[in-house]
This record gives C-alpha cells, structure tokens and sequence, in this order.
C-alpha cells in the first residue's frame, strides 16, 4: 500500500508498516472482511434487512489503501457477489437493476479514485526523492571519521514536507589543515537553502586552497554579498538575508588548539569529562554585514585537548521552548549528562543526547531548523594524507 498524499510523512510510513506483515501486504484483508461481513449478514437475515447493496462500501475501502489492480479485482468481486447473493432471494425481495447499477457504479468510481491517489502518490514520493537529492547535495554525507575528525551530525527541518532548510555544516581537509563550518542562513524556503549552497561550495574551495583561515573568511563574506547582488538583480527579495556562521580550523602544527571566527553564531561549547565551557561568541556581524563595519571578525586561537569534543548548534536548539515558554538551557543539560556520564562527551552519544532534549522540551514542535554537530579529534586517518576533496 502507498501513502496518500494528504498525511505526513511520519503517517505515511506507520501506515505501510500497518499493513504489511512479514513484507507482505495485507492491504486486501479490510475490504475482503467488509464483503464477507455484508454478505454473512445479507443471508441470515429476514427480507426487512436487505444490505446486499452495502457491497457498494467494498470498492470504496479499496480504492482508499490498495492498488489499482487490486480495486479492480474488488469492484469486479463485489458485482459478481451482489448478482449471486440476490438470486438466493425470492423475486419480490431481490434488490433489482437499480442497486446492480449501484454497486457497477460504484466500483467504477473505485477504481478511478484508486488511479488517482496512486498518481499522486508516485508524484508525492518523486517530489520527496528531489528533496532528498536536494538535501545530500547541500549537506552532503560525512564519514564518521573524516579528515581526522571524529564527527557526527543531525539536521532536523522545521517543515517535516521540505526535509531542507538553511541550516548547513561540511568538513573539508586541505594542505593547510583541515576547516569546519556550521551555519543558519536568516529565512526559509528556497532562497535559504540556495544561499547554504553558495556558501557551502566557497567554504570547500577557500577552505582547501588558502592557508589562513581569515582569508577563508574573508572570501566567504565576499560570497554572500555576490549572492545577495545577483538574487536582487533577478527581482528577488534577498537583499537583506545573511547568514551566522562558525569558522574553524584544525591546524597540524598546533594539535591541542583550534582556530576560530565566530559571525554572530551561537558560541561553541567544548564538552570533556571535566565538564563543559564556552568557546569565543559571535563577537563578529553575520556573514552579509561586513561592509557595516570596518575590518573583519577576531581569529581566536582556543586551547583544545584531544580528550574534548566541539559542540555547535543552530538557534533552532537555544531558542526550542517549553509549554512555559522556557528556552532550552542547552549548557546546563549538556553538563549535567557529561556528569552523569563521561562517556556521553562522545559526538554520535552527544548529539543523540541533544536532540533528543530538544524534541522532548519542544514537545516534538520544532519552530525553526535545528542542526546538532559535533567533533573531535580522532586517531590517524589513512584518507587524510590524500587531501580528498
């Protein structure tokens, strides 16, 4: 059985496993029950409580979870079953041409309503398909262990529809050391997830190519206001979007220290079995902003041991609220569970942590996009000497 495209995603999918047993589908067993209830009933009954023709009910729920063949098979079955079931009955009790008519019509009607919500169907999960082409093609997929980082990552989209928004992070490696970014473009839609495709594709270009991280940032914020200049120039009303973002950088000459601009982001929080503390904040104007202020954003260069973990969020975990209306006190409950467990300051264990305080604040009602990554150093990774892209 497919979905309709009337129901969530979510609902979509439970009712697939609803009907299906094994892998097999049991969408045919309903309507099959129906039939053989109206039927039981039709018989053994007096001539005053004829509902021979509720068989016209038969098609109807077939159309609604199985396929087209096999509401065909149903509204074929259910007027075979109506001609036989009221020939048992004398003539001046039989239901006659017009309930015959009735059920013909009825499952008629059956089966294009089952060609349609098919159509759609197929048409919903191509749509889905694209959104998730769309959504590897901005956030592509990350190995586990990639450019000597140990990370792990998790995007959650305020429309559950769309599966993409303007949250974005990418690892790249390079000969000067290996960068990370993380970002929330202002707004939704389209026009988001074109602009953290824009950025996304600089940062791993710059990223590889230009050994100080400050030129890195500086040719992102040069990308942004390109951006927003040819967005504008196609009549669109981008001219104000802008981006906050977080800019490392893992130099090899300084392993227990990371490289950081903040653009107005969230701060990171750098999570160990000692606890947690919060790295530099957005002391900088968000990407967009620069020509509002002279020079760039401070580089920092933080104390980062090798036993820590790199935690940044978007504003859609901080600004999560409660039936109160309370924010997410995302520092506190992070400490509070590396407390409780050290082991918990592992990424995939960290993030998993995360988001799922989130959802359970929020009640599962997400008002923005909300990205969880995190990162630390790992042991020697055999891709990292190649400089893969």
């Amino acid at each position: 059985m497919e979905g309709c495209p009337a129901v969530t995603d979510m609902e979509y999918r439970l009712r697939r496993q609803l009907l299906r047993i094994h892998g097999r589908s049991i969408a045919w067993v309903p309507p099959l029950l129906l039939l053989v209830g109206i039927v039981l009933v039709d018989i053994n009954t007096t001539e005053r409580f004829r509902i021979v023709s509720w068989i016209v009910l038969v098609p109807g729920i077939a159309a609604a979870i199985c396929g087209v063949w096999g509401t065909t098979a149903f509204a074929v079955l259910s007027l075979v079953t109506y001609v036989v079931v009221d020939s048992l009955w004398p003539g001046a009790y039989q239901a006659g041409l017009a309930d015959f008519v009735l059920v013909a019509l009825g499952g008629a009607l059956g089966v294009l309503a089952s060609a349609v919500r098919v159509r759609r169907e197929r048409q919903m999960l191509h749509i889905r398909d694209i959104a998730e082409t769309t959504r590897r093609t901005v956030l592509r997929p990350l190995p586990p262990v990639w450019a000597g980082l140990e990370q792990a990552g998790v995007y959650l989209a305020a429309d559950v529809e769309a599966q993409v928004g303007g949250d974005f992070y990418d690892i790249q490696p390079g000969p000067h050391g290996t960068r990370v970014l993380v970002g929330d473009v202002q707004g939704k839609g389209l026009g988001a997830v074109e602009t953290a495709a824009a950025l996304l594709g600089t940062f791993r270009e710059a990223g590889y190519h230009e050994a100080d991280l400050a030129t890195v940032a500086e040719r992102l914020e040069v990308r942004m206001v390109r951006h927003r200049r040819h967005t504008t120039a196609l009549g669109r009303d981008d001219g104000e979007r802008f981006a906050t973002a977080v800019l490392l950088g893992f130099p090899e000459h300084a392993p227990d220290t990371i490289e950081l601009i903040n653009f107005g982001h969230e701060p990171p929080l750098a999570v160990g079995p000692h606890g947690v503390r919060t790295l530099p904040s957005g002391d900088g104007l968000p990407l967009g902003f620069g020509d509002l202020v002279p020079g760039r954003p401070p580089l920092h260069r933080v104390p980062f041991g090798r036993e820590e973990t790199l935690l940044m969020v978007t504003d859609g975990v901080t600004e999560a609220r409660d039936a109160a209306g309370e924010f997410y006190p995302l520092a506190r409950e992070v400490d509070r569970a590396v407390e409780a467990d050290p082991g918990r300051a592992e990424p995939r264990r960290l993030v998993r942590r995360v988001r799922d305080g989130v959802l359970l604040h929020s009640g599962g009602r997400l008002e923005d996009d909300t990205t969880v990554f995190a990162v630390r150093r790992a042991g020697e990774d055999p891709v990292r000497g190649r400089l893969q892209s």
